[in-house]
């Protein structure tokens, strides 16, 4: 049975606006909003894409509608989604509607390079070139920190009350984080606009959680079988959810706490907690997987010494966790390792692997200084900071070409090459104070020792020396 929505969609107001609508928002933000609607279909969802029009045009023909299939090893539940009022692409029409006064709330997915951030210090980043073509041309921007600023303006000249911006990307504190480089654009575009963002803008923090991987040619085909029509996208999702808001929408919001959302005081927990312990296992399997040829992370986790690995650094993880009293930790970590194993999802490896030089500082980077802040090694993490420094080389175990896709992918191709052994490579890197906190050094050791395994015996015989050498 497919399940439908409960409302009429021709029926829904623009209240939400989502910047970077891929397939994570279309399977989780729409997910909780969309039961709501029949009650208030003022909470309709305008997603925006600022580059690609492929989602606009692949749901346009069918009136934004698309299918949600969520799956394991049970089966595939079916739902029709209609939460979207319209997907528009590029910062002119999104200024258009970022103005609207309906619109009280913007959200994001537009990843850690999205943000526009210094991955060491977390400010933004002046020298990046989309801030410095925003700052010369402010009236056409295009940058996410641009838009969301100079739409702020607009909203303040006109009279307009500012809406409050919500980020679901993986970033720490990413209320704080995104407040951060949309205020300091700001203030460089305006001193006052700057003053108005930090002193009226609300900006709080929210963690999601929900594997989400990208919709193949198979998945298309037998959704299109069970639906017996024809969807353009639809998305492919686990059956797992968690959605963990910090209280804090001066012009209101959905009632997501309905739909299972946690509506909280304080994220930062369960955000260290998710980022650390699925996101940073998650780089780890990424990484070893693409050296060893597991093309899937349920790939990697059915193999029992990649399983064996993986908990341990949970567990070597889980040491830097504060968390409250009703967080099942053992539970979360239990739930993960059969989440990694859903034989449904084809969640790739080259995917998961994207992006390092922004991901790993708040995934690996973050949890190993809190051990060496203690005095405790790090071996596990170690271990996954090595083999993304062996993916950097380009070559998987069994000489396959790699692909380096990552903002930082020239520079670091650059050092990789010039290395001429694991040490050179360790110490470049580690060298670039920008993506590795100068802190990380005492860590300098174990990620070689790791390193010089991968290199001699490689992924899959390292794991298993591991789990000998680190019981």
């Amino acid at each position: 049975m497919v399940r439908q929505p409960l409302f009429d969609p021709a029926r829904l107001g623009t209240g939400i606006v989502h910047l970077g609508i891929g397939a994570f928002a279309r399977a989780h933000l729409a997910a909780y909003t969309q039961p709501l609607l029949a009650d208030d279909p003022s909470w309709g969802v305008l997603g925006i894409s600022l580059r690609s029009g492929g989602t606009r045009d692949a749901l346009a023909p069918q009136d934004w509608l698309y299918c949600r299939a969520e799956r394991d090893g049970t089966g595939e539940q079916l739902a029709v989604m209609a939460a979207l009022t319209g997907v528009v692409v590029g910062a002119g029409a999104a200024l258009e509607h970022l103005v609207d006064p309906a619109v009280r709330i913007v959200t994001l997915t537009v990843t850690e390079k999205g943000y526009c951030r210094d991955a060491a210090t977390g400010a933004l980043d002046e020298d990046d070139a989309a801030i410095r073509r925003d700052l010369a041309m402010p009236d056409a921007p295009g940058s996410v920190p641009g838009l969301l600023a100079i739409t702020l303006q607009r909203r303040r000249d006109a009279g307009v009350a500012p809406f409050t911006v919500l980020s679901c990307d993986n970033l720490p504190a990413n209320g704080a984080a995104t407040r951060r480089v949309v205020t300091r654009f700001a203030a460089l575009v305006d001193p006052s606009l700057g003053h108005f963002v930090a002193d009226r803008v609300a900006f709080p923090d929210c963690m999601v959680d929900r594997i989400v991987p990208a919709t193949s040619a198979d998945d298309r085909i037998r959704i299109d079988a069970a639906l017996g029509v024809h969807d353009a996208w639809p998305v492919v999702c686990e059956p797992f959810s968690q959605w963990v808001i910090e209280d804090r929408f001066p012009q209101g919001r959905p009632a997501w706490e309905l739909t299972g959302a946690a509506l909280v005081s304080d994220v930062r927990p369960y955000e260290d907690m998710k980022l650390r312990l699925l996101n940073g296992s998650h780089s780890s399997i990424a990484y070893l997987g693409q050296l060893a040829g597991w093309q899937t992370v349920a790939d990697a986790i059915a193999v029992p010494d990649l399983r064996e690995h993986i908990g341990a650094l949970m567990s070597e993880v889980a040491t830097t966790l504060v968390l409250p009293g009703s967080v099942d930790l053992h539970g979360y970590r239990d739930a993960l390792l059969t989440r990694f194993a859903n034989p449904a999802l084809r969640h790739r490896t080259a995917q998961i692997a994207m992006d390092g030089s922004q991901k790993l500082p708040q995934r690996l980077f973050a949890p190993a200084l809190v051990r060496l802040a203690a005095g405790s090694r790090a071996p596990r993490i170690a271990l996954g900071i090595a083999a993304w420094l062996r993916f950097l080389q380009g070559r998987a175990d069994d000489g396959t070409a790699l692909t380096l896709d990552d903002p930082q992918a020239e520079r670091l191709r650059a050092v990789a090459s010039a290395a001429q052994d694991p040490a050179a490579l360790c110490d470049a890197v580690f060298g670039m104070a920008d993506i590795v906190p100068p802190a990380l050094a005492p860590l300098r050791d174990e990620v070689l020792a790791g390193l010089n395994s991968l290199s001699t015996h490689g992924a899959r015989q390292t794991v298993v020396a591991w789990n000998e050498r680190y019981k």
